[in-house]
């Protein structure tokens, strides 16, 4: 996983979890716009989430968070 996609991922992690608390959940796609001005990003954030990892489409911010700050 590139540095930019791990770093994304933690501080939308923090954001939410500051927001609504250690039980929100979220999907990949909360660490992109609406508007994907960056596809590639996408397409790995997608690869580790459903094919690496197998993931539900929504899972816990904080389990997130803890996967990616093990990498």
């Amino acid at each position: 996983m590139t540095t930019v996609l791990k770093q994304k991922i933690v501080e939308v992690c923090n954001h939410k979890i500051a927001q609504k608390g250690d039980n929100v959940g979220i999907s990949f796609y909360a660490f992109f716009k609406n508007k994907n001005d960056t596809p590639e990003l996408l397409m790995e954030a997608a690869i580790w989430w459903i094919k690496t990892h197998q993931l539900d489409h929504f899972e816990k911010a904080v389990k997130i968070k803890k996967m990616v700050e093990q990498l």
